[in-house]
């Protein structure tokens, strides 16, 4: 089987095609896919090397790929807020990224809630991140 990426992803072809794991290949493919078909009114953004959605010019999510996992990056602040939903149901966290294994399901809920969060938290945010508090 074979996903295919959505035309208004293709700026993000090169990173993908660079996965070289099939299996690994196609989660990442579906996860992409699924960010842009539930939230269509995020820009697609290939930047730090990383795919990534913004939303009126700021952050919104970032993806990137190691061997046994996938790292969603959600920023510091809305991380923190759904760091122990995101344990709890068995994914792993690091200072910035949360972890979600190849061989394990995506929780497309919470992944769904962190967008969310971002979305309705930074919508009157003019900067690409978030100020950092003081």
């Amino acid at each position: 089987m074979s996903t295919i990426l959505n035309p208004e992803l293709a700026d993000f072809s090169d990173f993908i095609n660079a996965i070289d794991d099939p299996d690994h290949r196609e989660k990442f493919i579906t996860v992409l896919n699924w960010v842009k078909s539930t939230f269509p009114n995020l820009t697609p953004r290939f930047a730090w090397n990383q795919p990534m959605f913004t939303d009126h010019g700021t952050f919104i999510v970032g993806f990137s790929v190691a061997k046994p996992h996938f790292n969603v990056a959600l920023e510091f602040l809305t991380l923190e807020h759904f760091r122990e939903m995101i344990t709890t149901q068995g994914d792993h966290t690091t200072k910035m990224f949360w972890q979600i294994k190849f061989t394990q399901p995506v929780n497309y809920d919470l992944l769904e809630r962190t967008i969310q969060y971002n979305l309705t938290t930074k919508a009157d945010i003019t900067s690409f991140w978030r100020q950092k508090e003081k």
